[in-house]
């Protein structure tokens, strides 16, 4: 690690697929061709969380990088379960936090991976740290001609164009973004029946009048060509008590130690990067212009061996793996939702939680019978599972705002 240089720049991962090797050496890669590997007065730390239950997964398939991989980088920090630990007991041997706040703020989920790599950059006194997704490359795809048009993104050195001048930094998403596939109504599910269904489980960002425009496109999210020719970043505007960004193509500035605030999802719900939406009401958040190719349905990995199709397909509902990855995106979205409402609604919340029943009473049986699977129905009862330990949830969205406070105290004295 080289000390002297005066801008250390973390590279945040938090994965549990075996295919994280293959998208870091597509972003190293691309970090040489910017000219930010070898940087006389830029450091590249590379921070990776593993989760080796998410698919089966062992250690190694995420610390036994190449070399030639980890040469073009300063430092690296892989976060699996014993470094945790030890991080953990670190903190309670110096009466900073207790085992059941460690448990809440490392232990709690996809949002405890992110905190982890948080805590980490802190530590190490990393400046700025993005998270990237390991289903996401470098790659924007446009669609104004025949065929459509790839364009290399240089993310990384985007957002160090615009952080030092915001708390946060949100890029762009292409490709395959929605996990809802292109569906052809018909009188077992009308589109009146599916925007319904739509309206209960979504939230602001997830919305019918986005989804009914990326359906119409097959499932494809293409990148905006004003949006490359420009190079503007423009200023997150705030909707309903929320500036809203995505967890991936995402800085967030740590120099102000102060202004960092940490991830929090509910037990089994994901909505980590939309519950740190809700607290950026005094936070800088820009939205810089650079693409990430979302790679949702894991059916695009050759982009990175640089085979790029002309055509990108239609996500079609019509197979057991597609109809499942939506079935999960739905649970994952009721999971959350409670706690989003009770966050930025709460005058409103029983009127809210209502209006959902009667709306998921009507449309579940239909979504039931379209994709052949009762288990849809599933949705109703995550739905009251949820309601019913929000406020316990909302505690827990506080509490761990709190713990960080305590801990980032500590790291920087």
């Amino acid at each position: 690690m080289d000390n002297n240089k005066n801008i250390r720049v973390g590279i945040g991962f938090a994965t549990g697929r075996k295919s994280f090797q293959k998208v870091l050496k597509t972003y190293v890669y691309n970090w040489k061709e910017c000219g930010l590997t070898g940087k006389e007065e830029v450091s590249l730390n590379l921070l990776v969380a593993y989760d080796l239950k998410y698919s089966d997964t062992k250690s190694t398939d995420y610390t036994n990088v190449n070399t030639k991989i980890l040469d073009l980088v300063d430092d690296s920090y892989f976060i699996g379960n014993t470094a945790i630990q030890r991080e953990i007991d670190y903190l309670k041997e110096n009466n900073i936090i207790n085992e059941e706040e460690a448990q809440l703020f490392f232990r709690g989920g996809y949002a405890a991976k992110r905190n982890s790599v948080l805590y980490t950059a802190m530590k190490n006194k990393i400046d700025y740290l993005i998270f990237l997704d390991d289903d996401e490359y470098p790659i924007a795809v446009t669609n104004t001609r025949s065929s459509v048009i790839w364009g290399g993104q240089q993310v990384l050195s985007t957002h160090l164009k615009y952080i030092d001048s915001a708390d946060i930094t949100n890029g762009h998403h292409c490709g395959y973004i929605s996990p809802i596939p292109y569906i052809k109504f018909n009188d077992v599910m009308t589109e009146d029946d599916f925007r319904q269904f739509i309206e209960a489980i979504s939230n602001d960002i997830i919305n019918w009048d986005n989804i009914r425009s990326v359906m119409n496109n097959g499932g494809v999210t293409y990148a905006d060509t004003k949006i490359l020719v420009n190079e503007q970043a423009e200023e997150v505007e705030e909707v309903n008590y929320s500036k809203f960004i995505s967890g991936a193509n995402l800085c967030i500035n740590l120099r102000k130690s102060e202004r960092v605030l940490p991830f929090y999802n509910p037990p089994g719900a994901r909505g980590e990067d939309t519950f740190l939406s809700t607290c950026l009401s005094n936070r800088k958040v820009l939205r810089v212009p650079c693409y990430a190719f979302h790679d949702g349905f894991s059916t695009y990995n050759h982009l990175m061996d640089g085979v790029l199709p002309t055509k990108l397909k239609y996500i079609q509902a019509d197979s057991e793996k597609i109809a499942t990855r939506f079935y999960r995106a739905c649970i994952g979205w009721i999971r959350y939702k409670p706690l989003l409402i009770y966050i930025t609604q709460k005058e409103s919340y029983e009127t809210k939680i209502e209006e959902m029943r009667k709306q998921l009473q009507v449309t579940l049986p239909k979504i039931c019978a379209y994709f052949n699977r009762k288990d849809f129905m599933n949705i109703s009862k995550e739905l009251e599972r949820y309601n019913s330990n929000v406020e316990k949830h909302y505690n827990q969205f506080i509490q761990t705002q709190e713990i960080w406070i305590k801990i980032n105290k500590f790291l920087n004295k």
